[in-house]
């Protein structure tokens, strides 16, 4: 609930450069400004209160006793099981912070102790009698921790700019972290997550602790999610009470603020289901629930196909009026735009970004529930990949290589009655999932794809694509395979999948005082999730199966059984842009002249996607184009490398 900060002198020289990284934080709002020093250690904390338990917490906290001290940007969400495991008194258990409870956790557990605790969390521990400094990432990442080592200096801090203001630690390109920023066509930022744009700076990857003693660093990966053992019940309505119980624990420990609560709200499962189960707990509590849904502007002539809904306002107005206890916020952010946000949008990141098209909403919805005074933002941002799997036709192509058919021609029988169409038009499509080499002999529907934007000698200058292929992508900049299963896989397997996104929300967190909480994404609900077996997922044609049976009574039929329509957002981007589109071109057209990021792109590839833009101009239309999109990516690594310069 912090920005935290810190320097270690393990050659017992006294620290003399705090003041300037602490100047460096002064620009986010905060509750309280608090430090520790002991000569050759220093520690800071601007803290923002959330939870109860935090107001008025000594943060950096020293227990004398164990000479032991500590600095968080925690919120532990198991707080009642971990009571149990440490022995935490009944009395004691009320008013202890959420760091204290990790001080605790180090003392029984030691360097094991990250192993032990769910959350969104970043911390570090001064051990000044092992003369160790160790910390740990929750397993997502959902909080940032960067840091720079010097010899026997250390250095660490929750944003990077405060790391520069050290006379020591220079500031230059990481081109190992572009390459692979431009080697990767997805949202994804790069496949190393330790890395950052600058040379001198790494952070804590997900899923680590790190110990650093005498200088020396050691990094330890302490989770790893994949299916394990399957979970065997007797009934389909076990599963879904299963579900309801875990899912329920993970919404309701992410209310605890003493502030106002705050969600986003589209018209689907994910963010509905959590909204439903948090406003049946804060009903109890006779405390509203503020919501903050995006809307296309006015203006906006809806291009995409009939199965598509850029303006989700039906499905959403359902289910607030079918839950009640709402405050519903529907916003269009009239004026603003992806152009229009990349300049703050890189001083909030501190690096090039990707995900241009919903940047300027996500920025605005973290505003609004700052101005109704929320702690919490839910998000149900996971939810695809874990509580809503189930893809019916992948589903079914399993069957198909399996030749259960029987089974899958039932399926088939009822996922048309629910979607429509003839059963038998569906199996040349299933076909091609279950066999994707039919795909390369008999291509069908050629889609515009997003093309690599790296340029080739700076690829083979970096050997960016041999780095790549070992974590599963190909030539594309993606995962070589098709198989949905498999990347469900990965995404779990793999750490960088949510860097990005999670980079974001720590750094609107500190701007506008306020943190983005996911029960979509917590350890317990993924592992139970990991653990259903698939044909729970897809049941007598209801793809997603397991959270549309666990919604019935918190979410209307609209939205829980709907299966035709899919809400898409961002599909306005490019007429948003429209009043700046020469603006836009004109600065693209300064790109095409400077030399360095010439050096990086592939000059070619943007040549014709500039060309392509000047023809067909802000077509609403040409929204969903990879050229399209390779131009605004350009653009905001162009602004990036001024910027750095």
């Amino acid at each position: 609930m912090s920005a935290i900060t810190g320097i270690i002198h393990f050659n017992d020289e006294p620290v003399n450069d705090s003041k300037k990284m602490m100047k460096a934080l002064d620009h986010f709002p905060v509750d309280t400004i608090q430090t520790w020093n002991d000569g050759n250690a220093f520690f800071c904390c601007h803290s923002q209160w959330i939870t109860p338990e935090s107001v008025g917490e000594t943060l950096p906290y020293y227990d004398c006793k164990a000479q032991l001290t500590i600095t968080a940007d925690a919120i532990i969400d198991n707080r009642y099981e971990l009571f149990e495991m440490l022995n935490i008194k009944p009395f004691e258990q009320k008013n202890i912070t959420d760091s204290q409870l990790l001080l605790h956790a180090y003392k029984k557990w030691g360097e094991e102790c990250p192993r032990f605790l769910i959350g969104d969390f970043a911390f570090m521990i001064w051990d000044k009698k092992k003369q160790l400094l160790f910390g740990a990432r929750d397993f997502s990442g959902g909080r940032t921790l960067y840091y720079n080592s010097c010899g026997q200096r250390f250095a660490f801090c929750t944003t990077i700019e405060p790391l520069f203001t050290l006379p020591y630690v220079r500031k230059e390109l990481n081109e190992g972290w572009l390459a692979e920023f431009l080697a990767v066509s997805s949202v994804v930022d790069t496949v190393d997550v330790s890395s950052t744009p600058y040379k001198n700076i790494a952070q804590l990857p997900p899923s680590h602790s790190i110990s650093v003693a005498g200088g020396k660093i050691n990094l330890k990966r302490y989770c790893t999610l994949n299916a394990g053992k399957p979970l065997i019940l007797r009934s389909s309505d076990e599963y879904v009470e299963a579900f309801q119980s875990v899912f329920n624990q993970a919404v309701q420990c992410r209310l605890r603020t003493y502030r106002a609560i705050g969600s986003h709200l589209s018209g689907g499962l994910d963010s509905g289901a959590v909204v439903s189960f948090a406003v049946k707990q804060l009903s109890l509590e006779k405390k509203p629930l503020h919501t903050f849904s995006y809307i296309p502007p006015s203006d906006f002539n809806d291009y995409t196909p009939k199965y598509l809904l850029p303006d989700e306002r039906p499905f959403i107005q359902s289910t607030v009026h079918f839950l009640g206890g709402i405050k519903n916020h529907y916003l269009d952010f009239d004026g603003r735009n992806p152009f229009s946000e990349i300049n703050d949008f890189l001083e909030i990141l501190e690096m090039p970004y990707k995900f241009f098209e919903n940047s300027f909403w996500i920025k605005g919805v973290f505003e609004k529930a700052h101005q109704v005074g929320a702690g919490v933002l839910l998000s149900g941002g996971r939810g695809n990949l874990s509580i809503s799997w189930g893809s019916a036709l992948d589903y079914y192509a399993v069957l198909l290589k399996r030749m259960k058919w029987i089974k899958l021609f039932k399926e088939l029988n009822h996922y048309s009655q629910n979607v429509g169409g003839a059963r038998l038009r569906r199996i040349p499509g299933i076909a091609r999932l279950a066999y994707p080499f039919l795909d390369r002999i008999f291509p069908s529907n050629p889609q515009d794809p997003f093309s690599v934007m790296i340029n080739p000698d700076f690829a083979k200058k970096t050997n960016v694509h041999t780095k790549l292929k070992e974590h599963g992508m190909d030539s594309t900049g993606w995962l070589s395979t098709s198989n949905i299963f498999e990347h469900r896989k990965n995404h779990f397997e793999e750490l960088f999948h949510w860097n990005a996104t999670n980079t974001l929300a720590t750094k609107l967190s500190v701007r506008y005082s306020l943190w983005k909480r996911d029960p979509t994404n917590d350890l317990r609900v993924i592992r139970f999730c990991l653990s259903v077996p698939e044909e729970q997922y897809v049941q007598n044609g209801m793809d997603r199966s397991l959270i549309r049976k666990s919604t019935k009574n918190y979410l209307p039929d609209k939205v829980r059984l709907n299966q035709k329509i899919k809400g898409v957002q961002g599909a306005d981007w490019l007429h948003r842009m429209g009043p700046y589109w020469n603006n836009f071109i004109d600065e693209l057209e300064q790109l095409t002249k400077d030399e360095r990021i010439l050096e990086y792109i592939d000059g070619q590839t943007f040549k014709k996607a500039f060309e392509r833009a000047k023809k067909e101009g802000p077509r609403p239309e040409m929204a969903p184009a990879g050229e399209y999109r390779l131009l605004m990516r350009s653009l905001i690594l162009f602004r990036y490398l001024k910027r750095f310069n």
